[in-house]
């Protein structure tokens, strides 16, 4: 009797990891403005894929080979959103890492997956920063040299990254991003909207101050 023919069983790539995403609400902030900031940022070059808290797999037929960067950025790779992020899809690790850390979770950062990121992924520049400076330094940045992580230097008490074109540092105590090529720092989704909002409603008042001196002019003219 002929053996039935079984299908190979499907490799199953969980979604969720089940853990929160981000230890508190201060966090929580830094993670989702450093995200939109730089989506932001990079908006008009089309293979610049930034995000955050999604679950990366790095060996395929491996679902327990994952890890979830707290904000990633890869070039070379497309804007498409995603449910989960597998290396041997896109072809493409992660060039720059940030990871917020606290107490809990520094020592994790500073080991497994500073090793993990360097050895096995590649990322190109790796960040760790401790917004609540509970741990001591509480800011750190490594880039890649020939396979092994160096650390990065502060120049005016903040951290260039070669992979962004930026740097990473605190703003009156708050963590952002600067751009050296225009010396300003980047905007959250929230400030940017309310920077709109105030420019939109300037030029709307001096175009109705304009008409009302073309129209005293009219009314001038006519009598």
């Amino acid at each position: 009797m002929q053996d039935k023919i079984r299908a190979a069983p499907t490799v199953i790539y969980p979604e969720s990891d089940g853990k929160h995403i981000a230890e508190t609400e201060y966090h929580r902030d830094i993670m989702i403005d450093c995200i939109q900031m730089l989506k932001h940022h990079f908006r008009e070059v089309d293979d610049v894929h930034v995000s955050g808290n999604l679950l990366m797999y790095y060996e395929e037929g491996n679902p327990r080979k994952s890890v979830s960067p707290d904000v990633f950025v890869a070039f070379g790779v497309n804007k498409k959103r995603r449910r989960t992020y597998k290396i041997w899809e896109e072809r493409h690790a992660p060039d720059f890492v940030l990871e917020v850390a606290s107490p809990s979770t520094y020592r994790h950062d500073l080991t497994h997956k500073k090793d993990l990121y360097a050895s096995v992924l590649g990322v190109r520049e790796y960040y760790i920063y401790d917004p609540y400076h509970e741990v001591d330094p509480y800011f750190l940045g490594y880039r890649l040299v020939d396979g092994v992580y160096e650390e990065i230097a502060f120049v005016d008490e903040r951290l260039s990254s070669l992979v962004l074109g930026l740097e990473l540092g605190e703003n009156d105590g708050i963590f952002g991003l600067y751009d050296p090529s225009r010396s300003v720092w980047l905007q959250p989704l929230e400030k940017q909207v309310e920077q709109e909002t105030e420019a939109r409603q300037r030029a709307e008042a001096e175009l109705a101050k304009a008409l009302e001196v073309l129209k005293r002019l009219e009314e001038k003219k006519n009598a």
